[in-house]
């Protein structure tokens, strides 16, 4: 880990330093950049070349105004380039003797209209805007034969724990969404949906950390969204991507798509899929009670997954456009997990026996969501947009569970084993409409949304006596959920001077939920049944000041509410090995967070943020003593938590060959409450910083490189797990091939093999230790090919009435 350290601080000063060499300059170069209509133009590219050899000098990026300043330039002769993606390229050749030297710009739209132009630039690979940032994994090397999951990993600000947990700048809370829908699963069904989906097929990730009123109010910590591709182009066109992965054992991947695009019609499918063993190594160090639990775990996960979507939208004419889109995941995986372990008698360190155990989960999920869309747009800035959904879940789980029992000499003392199976099916339906106008000298959005959900969960768990399944009727259970959430929302957006802008809005959401479970033997308990009324309002606001040139400060506000994942409500108790239990809690409160944040953007692109959040009812997952010998898990409303932190972002145009991005944050985390006696109240500091640098070796050639890494220091998992320092970096490269139609792509993940949790627990009269390691060192090779037409339409931003419902399913 000091290698690791070291490397990454000597990266990042190294980056720093190569951006900001010292130099003799005396000038400064500014001016505006407008179009021809006379509007700004804002996070266009300004490059000033040497006349004398081309070599890049400095490079800056227009602000929000349109402003540009280049400062503390050498005087001579000089080539000033203004490019952006719609416009013609801009050159003028300026000569610097004097203190001050302006350069303004008209940009000229490109000769043809952007439906027909052939775009050959690229994305950046971080865009850092003023509601989001974005990564742009098509423009990435290192991000190539990943999964989706593996992707947010490497995701600025973004942390997945060693429970597949995910939380952005120490926060958790983030709801996924996939297209616009947020995924409503738990965290082992979510995990696993994730992994299904291959790198081929993402476009981009955006992490939005303070949603408007129009976002439904989920998610404490803000969004993910995952953006699949789609196609832009007219014609006829597709692409085919082929993956390695060699790890400790072989994986592959591989995606096609096939579209069709005219004026009237746009026909879009994509088909992929993945297969693999994933190994994974987990030691667990326990004291509980008089007695001290040494295990250790060799597991191996089996993969086998596809994915597809195929959609149509239909063009009726210039104003109305009706689409229908279906996606499907189809999972068919098997978890062996083999564990030995060391029982003692804590006082006297005595060994006692030894705990053979052996687990195998074969699996299926199936998730698939079919959307129908209508959407009406007018030149007077009308839009109207309605969708209707309907998506579903289907998990199909077993286990086979046998646990050997051995003397301190070796002697089998005794054999016990279980099985147990546990189907879910989640039913998901969803309609909204979102209206945009023109209002007021701003954009007035208002909507409604109504969303009904209803799963059923079965858990029949089994002892295994001589070769027969011996059903127990009083650890078996049924668990039907149903809920009912409506919303309505009115947003509010307006310029009010050349300085300041404004946006004010408010969401209602109004819950009607009713779980109950049904016990096999019959019997009852006091939280077998629960019903729930409540109501809710979520407002947001923003509010941005443009202090000059070169700063821009925005100060934002929003209330969110974080659900229980539908499987959390089910009250039973169920084994999940010999060691340990998980009830689930049907009185488990929603979570409320209050967020405001204060960004400081300069030069339109390095933003600095100060943030505060406070969050009641603070839902975590809690261990507990279920009796002497095991562990009892629960998902329980702990505390209070409060967070400051901060956090900096930039791209860095470091020379024309080389780009970089660098991120860091850091917060402080305060816990408080109580819990069955024992009292909460700690407090954590937590950092954390992600690097990317791009490399043009040849343009000529298509050579290009990437370096990208990421270190967290010390953090916090559900107020009571400390995880200490961890982090990783990547290398890879790419080589245009085919005419440019294709590409190579080698990479090196996690190249010191670093990428390894170590955390601790000491609550609830339990002490824990755990450590866990995965095959995060891979060779990856990718190859793609993309053919047919390659002129570009702007795409059709779709997204459907999905976006809450489908993050509390746990996949």
């Amino acid at each position: 880990m000091r290698k690791l350290i070291v490397l990454v601080i000597g990266l990042i000063a190294w980056t720093l330093t190569s951006a900001q060499t010292a130099n003799t300059e005396k000038g400064k170069i500014s001016g505006k950049l407008t179009s021809t209509d006379g509007k700004a133009v804002a996070a266009a590219t300004v490059s000033l070349q040497k006349t004398a050899d081309n070599s890049l000098v400095k490079a800056v990026v227009s602000n929000t105004t349109g402003q540009y300043e280049l400062e503390s330039i050498a005087y001579g002769d000089y080539s000033l380039e203004i490019s952006y993606v719609g416009f013609e390229k801009s050159v003028k050749k300026i000569k610097v003797e004097s203190k001050q030297t302006t350069a303004d710009f008209t940009l000229i739209a490109s000769s043809k209209a952007l439906g027909e132009v052939v775009v050959k630039s690229k994305k950046p690979l971080i865009e850092v805007k003023a509601d989001k940032t974005v990564f742009n994994v098509e423009s990435s090397i290192n991000a190539q034969g990943s999964n989706a999951l593996e992707l947010l990993s490497k995701s600025p600000g973004v942390l997945v724990d060693n429970n597949e947990n995910i939380s952005v700048k120490g926060k958790t809370g983030t709801k996924i969404y996939v297209d616009g829908k947020m995924m409503q699963l738990d965290n082992k069904d979510l995990a696993a949906y994730l992994k299904s989906i291959n790198s081929n097929d993402i476009e981009a990730i955006e992490m939005i950390t303070n949603p408007s009123a129009k976002y439904d109010a989920s998610g404490n910590a803000g969004i993910i969204n995952i953006r699949l591709k789609k196609n832009k182009k007219y014609g006829t066109n597709g692409n085919l991507n082929l993956g390695y992965v060699q790890g400790i054992t072989p994986k592959a991947n591989g995606s096609v798509a096939l579209n069709y695009r005219d004026k009237k019609i746009n026909l879009f499918s994509n088909v992929g899929g993945n297969l693999g063993n994933y190994n994974e190594r987990l030691d667990l160090y326990r004291i509980q009670s008089d007695s001290l639990f040494d295990q250790h775990s060799r597991n191996v996960y089996k993969d086998k997954s596809v994915n597809a979507k195929v959609g149509a939208d239909l063009f009726l004419d210039s104003k109305n456009t009706i689409g229908v889109m279906a996606t499907a995941n189809f999972n068919d995986n098997t978890w062996l997990g083999n564990s030995n372990t060391n029982i003692y008698y804590q006082p006297t360190g005595e060994y006692v026996k030894q705990l053979k155990a052996f687990n195998t989960i074969p699996g299926s999920r199936t998730n698939a969501n079919f959307n129908g869309n209508y959407r009406y747009a007018d030149t007077s800035g009308k839009t109207i947009n309605v969708d209707a959904d309907y998506g579903l879940f289907r998990g199909a789980g077993r286990s086979y569970q046998p646990n050997n029992y051995y003397s301190p000499t070796g002697n089998l003392l005794y054999q016990l084993i279980y099985r147990n199976s546990t189907p879910t099916d989640i039913d998901i339906y969803t309609i909204k409409a979102d209206v945009e106008i023109n209002k007021w000298k701003g954009k007035l959005g208002y909507g409604a949304k109504a969303a009904y959900v209803r799963t059923k969960n079965t858990f029949d768990f089994y002892n295994v006596i001589d070769g027969n399944d011996v059903k127990q009727l009083g650890k078996s259970n049924s668990f039907d959920y149903k809920e009912n959430v409506n919303a309505a929302y009115i947003n509010y957006n307006r310029q009010l001077n050349a300085k300041w802008g404004l946006q004010v809005g408010l969401r209602a959401e109004q819950t009607n939920s009713e779980g109950v479970l049904t016990r096999a033997d019959g019997q009852h308990q006091t939280d077998d049944k629960v019903k729930r009324n409540y109501l809710d309002f979520f407002p947001s606001g923003a509010l941005t000041w443009t202090v000059d040139k070169k700063n821009t400060l925005n100060l934002t506000y929003s209330r969110r509410i974080d659900r229980p994942t539908y499987q959390d409500l089910n009250p039973f108790e169920n084994k999940l090995d010999e060691l340990t239990y998980q009830k689930g809690n049907a009185f488990l409160k929603p979570q409320y967070t209050d967020n405001v944040e204060l960004t400081h953007t300069f030069m339109g692109f390095i933003n600095t943020t100060l943030n505060y959040s406070h969050v009641k009812d603070y839902s975590t997952m809690i261990t507990d003593t279920a009796n002497k010998n095991a562990t009892f898990i629960q998902q329980r409303n702990l505390a209070s938590q409060q967070i400051v932190g901060l956090n900096i972002g930039s791209p860095l145009p470091i020379a024309k060959w080389w780009n970089g991005y660098v991120n860091v944050w850091g917060n402080r985390q305060m816990f408080k409450g109580e819990f069955n006696g024992t009292k909460l109240n700690r407090s954590y500091t937590l950092y954390g910083l992600y690097m990317q640098n791009n490399f043009t070796i040849s343009q000529k050639k298509g050579f290009n490189a990437e370096i990208s890494g990421w270190y967290n220091g010390k953090s916090v998992w559900g107020g009571t797990w400390v995880v200490k320092p961890m982090g990783g970096f990547d290398v890879g490269l790419q080589k245009a091939i085919l005419k440019g139609k294709g590409s190579l792509k080698a990479s090196v993940t996690d190249v010191l093999f670093t990428q390894y949790w170590t955390a601790t627990n000491d609550f609830g009269g339990v002490y824990l230790k755990g450590t866990g390691k995965n095959e995060s060192r891979t060779f990856r090779l990718n190859f793609s090919y993309r053919f047919g037409n390659n002129n570009v339409k702007a795409a059709r931003d779709r997204k459907t009435g999905l976006e809450s419902e489908a993050g509390r399913i746990k996949r």
